[in-house]
């Protein structure tokens, strides 16, 4: 008896065990059950008579064979995906689903406004927002996980359209009593010798940070890496160094009475430049076209920052 057809559930289930390395996690991001994911990839070797992953205790690993199944099943998905975008009845207008991937460092600070704005304006769109690293939300974006991706520039890969949003400042943060709290501007050249607190490697900001300590002659501190940027303002609160925040962040969470003030460089500001992508393939580009203007007017409708702490 022939073994039953390929379907797109199983090449779905295969994508994310690619994307996670791990039954579990992949069963948790598919909403399936352990058992049933495993079942059908064991149903997908048996119609494709290949080995697609080698079965650890707790990992799962690909075969040569199963990266390039992977490849194709990513493709056949997207154009489906495409496919039932362009079958909606305005393709143009937000409504339906969108599946929003979000970097960490943006998200939680502009995130709740865009949403407001969104649940406002357009009722009939549901939004599904997801954060993740930018290396996460690429490769997801490219498997389909993801419809469009909010994250800083540059963004690479032939296969995103990529539109520019907003450019943002990054302004020093330093603990209350630090001796360049009483400056209303940092002058590079005192921050020489200084410790500047950084993200890991994986986020923009880092090379940002790199390049500023590199020009002003201070040392960025590798005692601590991470993706949290309440974690570097606390860390900055406590005198353990400066750290490098965006604007964003700053209205967001920092207030007069906190432990840390807030100061721009003088005649040396600093910016990240912040981009929507999706695939070149999808059928909903004027959707996301329209997302990432209400993206950019919602950003620049929050309060700016005036003056600091």
């Amino acid at each position: 008896m022939a073994a039953p057809k390929i379907t797109l559930r199983q090449l779905h289930y295969l994508v994310a065990l690619a994307a996670t390395g791990h039954f579990r996690r992949a069963a948790e991001r598919v909403g399936a059950t352990q058992p049933s994911l495993s079942a059908q990839i064991a149903l997908l070797e048996q119609r494709l008579g290949i080995r697609l992953v080698e079965r650890g205790t707790t990992v799962a690993t690909l075969t040569p064979r199963g990266r390039d199944i992977v490849e194709r099943a990513q493709h056949l998905l997207n154009d489906v995906q495409a496919l039932e975008d362009s079958a909606l009845d305005d393709p143009e207008g937000l409504r339906g689903t969108i599946r929003l991937g979000v970097s960490p460092t943006l998200g939680p600070y502009l995130m709740p406004h865009v949403v407001a704005r969104l649940h406002r304006d357009h009722r009939d769109l549901r939004l599904h927002v997801r954060e993740g690293s930018p290396d996460e939300l690429l490769r997801d974006l490219a498997g389909g996980t993801h419809d469009a991706v909010l994250l800083q520039l540059p963004v690479v890969g032939h296969e995103f359209t990529v539109q520019r949003l907003f450019r943002e400042e990054l302004l020093i943060a330093m603990a209350a009593d630090d001796s360049l709290a009483a400056e209303p501007a940092i002058d590079p050249a005192a921050l020489a010798g200084r410790g500047l607190l950084t993200l890991s490697p994986q986020y923009k900001m880092s090379e940002q940070i790199l390049a500023l300590s590199t020009a002003v002659g201070a040392e960025v501190m590798r005692d601590y890496e991470g993706t949290s940027l309440d974690a570097i303002r606390q860390m900055a609160g406590m005198g353990m160094g400066l750290a490098l925040l965006p604007s964003l962040y700053i209205r967001s969470e920092i207030r007069d009475e906190d432990d840390v003030r807030v100061r721009p460089i003088r005649g040396r500001a600093i910016y990240r430049e912040v981009a929507l992508a999706w695939r070149r393939s999808a059928g909903r580009a004027p959707a996301y076209q329209r997302l990432a203007a209400i993206v950019s007017e919602v950003e620049r409708s929050i309060q700016p920052i005036g003056n600091w702490n």
